[in-house]
């Protein structure tokens, strides 16, 4: 019985797997998409987001963890330096699906995995988001206008 035995064993042994999603890992993380089958895309979304999410607290433990799983000091800086701030915000859901339809050779059913916020085809009809301040309207205006006055005052005088 396989109760309990979540994932997907991909008609692999346990070291080839974990070596095989560790280089996918990196690989995405490095071209912030990449093509393959639709089973090792569902698996390495399951493989890349807790450590998305764990790149988002940047401490020496995480970055520890980090390595452990993906292996490669580059893909590693990567994650955490351009990744981590971009999906600062998003609660969850780094990682976006597509299909694509079946494979030529062997009619495998393929699929495109992409990190979602490094996507620009999706995001160009959202404009970024401008930051509120806490001064106060009053304020600003008043400055502004001091100057204009002081030089109607100057004109006159002239």
């Amino acid at each position: 019985m396989r109760h309990g035995k979540k994932h997907n064993h991909l008609g692999r042994k346990t070291a080839h797997r974990h070596s095989m999603l560790a280089n996918m890992a990196s690989s995405l993380i490095e071209h912030k998409r990449i093509n393959t089958t639709v089973a090792k895309a569902k698996a390495l979304k399951q493989f890349v987001e807790p450590l998305v999410t764990k790149s988002k607290e940047d401490t020496t433990h995480n970055r520890r963890l980090v390595m452990a799983k993906l292996r490669q000091k580059d893909a590693v800086v990567e994650l955490f330096r351009t990744v981590a701030p971009k999906v600062g915000d998003r609660p969850g859901g780094y990682t976006r699906i597509i299909k694509l339809g079946n494979r030529l050779g062997d009619n495998a059913d393929m699929a495109m995995i992409e990190l979602v916020d490094f996507n620009e085809i999706y995001n160009v009809g959202k404009a970024t988001k401008k930051k509120s301040t806490r001064r106060s309207r009053r304020g600003s205006g008043a400055t502004k206008a001091a100057p204009a006055k002081a030089t109607q005052a100057k004109k006159e005088e002239e």
